[in-house]
């Protein structure tokens, strides 16, 4: 469509009053418009839209919103000032843009869940249902996410200001990894032949159950999930006695949902980079490996974790050393297996 015609707008009555209610305007102005209104080129205008994640248009496109204008406008505002450079501005923007993405989808998916159980539907029908009532709570959840960023900008704000005090007593090392860490990692046992023959409810409820278990144990004991994996779970903590009671409490939750679930589980405390709302290292590969060699309900820490946990003194637990083991990339290795100190008193 050239810049002459009418904005390309749904014919659709429902996605019309889905449109209008989330982008707040109807499309009214090409790449080069957007450009031009925001006071930038073409190029960085583009770079923007792909940084936060959507396709290309074309150059005769309808597509941009006045919205889109006030968002590239803040952006070249903040490199004017100088608070971005361009390298961090296209970082920060696919953050934004991934992180959005895959709240949307999250958010959809919950609500078209909501619909199949409550109303009885099927997954179309909740769709349409989803669709509908939609532009009704969006005032709402772009509340919430609002405040959800800016609780967890002040959680991570007072995480680093408690760890950047500490960082003079350590000796700076240049290009060290600058993060240290407890990272867990648990994967459920067998899960591709527990899946296999399952319809969507059944594997629905069998992918939800150990999701919010594993996020609530996580989180409730002060960890941080780091992502879902399918059918593992990877965390981190900043002291090792936190993610040691996170690792058996997660054990012992996830055995005791429905459907004999069980997780091969790894503890690891060393240094790690973070980026992309990731970790990094060689820490994470080795909590990777080490919970692919646990036995099923089991949580193993290499030698110098276990050493760091026993120095700590932490009660109830104990650390029961176990054969050497081959570790795929990794050798010869000889792990520890963490038990509560009953259960190891038992055995």
């Amino acid at each position: 469509m050239d810049s002459g015609s009418e904005p390309d707008v749904p014919e659709d009555v429902t996605l019309r009053r889905l449109h209008d209610s989330l982008l707040r305007s109807a499309p009214e102005f090409t790449l080069a418009d957007l450009a031009r209104r925001a006071g930038v080129d073409q190029t960085f205008a583009r770079g923007f839209w792909r940084s936060m994640g959507f396709p290309d248009v074309a150059d005769d496109a309808v597509a941009f919103t006045t919205d889109d204008v006030e968002a590239l406008r803040t952006v070249a505002a903040l490199l004017e000032a100088g608070m971005l450079d361009e390298r961090t501005a296209s970082s920060v923007l696919r953050a934004l843009g991934h992180t959005n993405d895959r709240l949307a989808l999250w958010l959809t998916e919950a609500l078209v869940e909501d619909a199949v159980r409550r109303y009885q539907l099927d997954d179309t029908s909740a769709r349409m249902v989803v669709l509908d009532r939609l532009p009704e709570a969006t005032a709402g959840l772009e509340a919430l996410i609002s405040y959800g960023w800016r609780r967890q900008m002040a959680a991570l704000a007072h995480r680093t200001h408690d760890e950047v005090a500490l960082r003079h007593l350590e000796e700076d090392v240049l290009d060290r990894l600058p993060l240290v860490r407890a990272i867990g990692f648990a994967d459920l046992v067998s899960y591709t032949e527990r899946t296999q023959g399952l319809g969507a409810q059944d594997l629905a409820a069998l992918v939800q159950a150990f999701e919010d278990t594993a996020r609530d144990v996580v989180t409730a004991a002060g960890a941080r999930v780091v992502k879902m994996i399918g059918d593992a779970v990877l965390y981190v903590a900043d002291d090792l006695g936190t993610a040691a009671a996170v690792s058996l409490d997660l054990v012992d939750a996830i055995q005791a949902l429905p459907g004999d679930l069980s997780l091969r589980s790894s503890l690891v405390w060393g240094r790690v980079l973070s980026r992309s709302g990731d970790v990094f290292g060689p820490t994470v590969n080795l909590a990777s490996r080490l919970a692919d060699v646990a036995r099923p309900g089991a949580v193993l820490m290499d030698r110098s974790s276990a050493a760091v946990l026993a120095g700590e003194g932490v009660v109830g637990m104990a650390l029961v050393p176990q054969y050497p083991t081959e570790v795929d990339g990794l050798g010869l290795v000889t792990p520890v297996e963490l038990r509560r100190a009953d259960v190891a008193a038992q055995a």
